[in-house]
């Protein structure tokens, strides 16, 4: 079943993607200061007493949500079930892994050449999540794919 809806209820973005760290403002710091991502709000629970929740900023409507009191570390491997890995995609890898780099963030693999003919790099946050940096040359799959499939032709 695919979902796409007519008139003002097209799909139009992914919302946010929600990890649970163990010290949520260890995770939020990395992805502030160390991957250069803007806090936009923080939100408390429902009682009002503690932290909720941090929104980390990607673009406009995208965000990743902060959880705390992770207690069991990630099994993140070729196996586990649920999510795998947290993709940014950006214009200028070269310009992203320097940066990336130079503020500190463990650099995973150096810039390669995926499956889908984009340009790549690997880092994890604080807690193991993986993320992947990802520019996308015009011969990519996915820039194929986003001239097939948007705008959503239902």
């Amino acid at each position: 079943m695919v979902v796409c809806l007519t008139g003002d209820n097209v799909n139009t973005r992914l919302g946010h993607i929600a990890i649970r760290a163990r010290d949520i403002e260890a995770t939020a710091a990395f992805y502030r200061d160390v991957l250069g991502m803007q806090e936009a709000f923080r939100m408390q629970n429902p009682a009002g007493d503690k932290l909720g929740s941090v929104h980390i900023f990607v673009a406009p409507s995208q965000y990743i949500e902060i959880f705390p009191n992770g207690t069991e570390p990630p099994a993140v491997n070729d196996t586990t079930i649920g999510l795998h890995h947290i993709c940014i995609e950006v214009d200028d890898i070269a310009a992203v892994i320097e940066e990336v780099r130079g503020r500190g963030a463990p650099i995973d693999t150096e810039l390669k050449k995926g499956y889908s003919r984009c340009i790549q790099f690997w880092t994890h946050d604080p807690d193991g999540n993986r993320i992947e940096f990802m520019e996308l040359p015009p011969d990519s799959l996915q820039v194929a794919a986003n001239k097939r499939l948007a705008p959503c032709s239902c």
